[in-house]
């Protein structure tokens, strides 16, 4: 009998090829809480909530509320850089091991070196998301390996069931044989699964991550066009508010420009027409006033010429009886 393994969530006994490779769980704690990686820090976690589609981990949840969204970070290019231009990860791995070294998978520098060789992964000098991406594949690997086993279990213990029949075996002829090409599988007679080198082993685990969706280059650039496609909403959004408002502030600037030059048109009739009023009544005024000015030079003239007579005629009679006295008072002859 295999040995069971226990799941780490309810603690139920399966077999190992049953849990899940990094959490170990069983099928019913990955069907009711799913394993799912954070948008942000790229780092697995059991989702407890099935309504909501974001799949963010607590913390990063708590750091986007404190500290908004992040950039991404200036060494492995996670968008999980909160605060300043590296990640937590980052700056916590530089701060104990030093500064960053590159990568022999991506080609990145952002591999730290913790100068034991226990840490390295095959004897490589990996980066963490070169790290999980191996280990998952060579997990991959090993659970392919392990069903191929119980199948071919399987397989001779239903062979060995068989009745056997007391017939004589007809030896194959060996010229008519077929010989098995490299890339067909060697164990289709029943035999035991031949070994794999580590080589083989290492050349299958980057097939597999070369193939991988999760891969973390690929997880890099979609969370970043993500992010790059959200960002392009949002300024189109605003872009298109402002145009609304510039409009709006248009058709409102029309119509106080319509008002206002109605208004400027009625007060200019409104006193254009006082002003021709006015106009009127002043040369009305000056007429009369011409008139009156006219007859009072003729009153004038007709008052003037009726005292020169009267001087005159008085200067007469002055000159009259100066010259009667005269005669009165002159001696009479002897």
């Amino acid at each position: 009998m295999s040995a069971l393994f226990a799941c780490s969530k309810c603690f139920s006994r399966h077999p190992f090829e049953e849990l899940s490779a990094g959490q170990q769980l069983c099928k019913e704690c990955r069907g009711s809480f799913p394993v799912v990686k954070c948008t942000y820090c790229r780092s697995e976690f059991q989702q407890t909530n099935k309504s909501s589609p974001s799949a963010i981990c607590k913390k990063c949840e708590a750091s986007v509320k404190s500290y908004g969204k992040p950039s991404a970070c200036g060494y492995c290019n996670i968008i999980a850089a909160f605060i300043g231009n590296k990640c937590q990860r980052c700056n916590n791995a530089e701060k104990k091991y030093g500064p960053p070294v590159t990568c022999e998978q991506c080609k990145q520098k952002c591999a730290f070196d913790r100068k034991d060789e226990d840490k390295k992964v095959d004897g490589k000098l990996l980066c963490w998301l070169c790290t999980l991406s191996y280990k998952r594949a060579l997990a991959k690997t090993k659970q392919t390996d392990s069903e191929r086993r119980a199948h071919l279990k399987l397989a001779s213990s239903s062979h060995k069931k068989e009745p056997s029949k007391h017939k004589r075996h007809q030896r194959p002829d060996v010229t008519k044989m077929i010989l098995p090409t490299p890339g067909q599988d060697g164990n289709e007679g029943g035999g035991p699964p031949a070994k794999m080198s580590r080589a083989s082993v290492a050349g299958n685990n980057r097939l597999v991550d070369i193939h991988d969706p999760n891969s973390s280059d690929h997880v890099v650039a979609m969370t970043q066009l993500r992010d790059r496609i959200a960002s392009l909403q949002r300024a189109i959004s605003l872009k298109d508010n402002m145009l609304l408002t510039k409009d709006k502030l248009i058709t409102e600037l029309k119509a106080k420009h319509f008002t206002s030059e109605n208004e400027l048109r009625s007060k200019m009739k409104s006193n254009m027409n006082d002003h021709e009023k006015k106009h009127e009544i002043l040369s009305q005024r000056i007429k009369t006033l011409q008139k009156q000015v006219a007859s009072l030079s003729k009153l004038a003239t007709n008052s003037n010429a009726t005292n020169k007579k009267k001087t005159v005629a008085s200067n007469i009679d002055v000159a009259g009886t100066a010259s009667d006295s005269d005669d009165n008072d002159s001696p009479s002859p002897a």
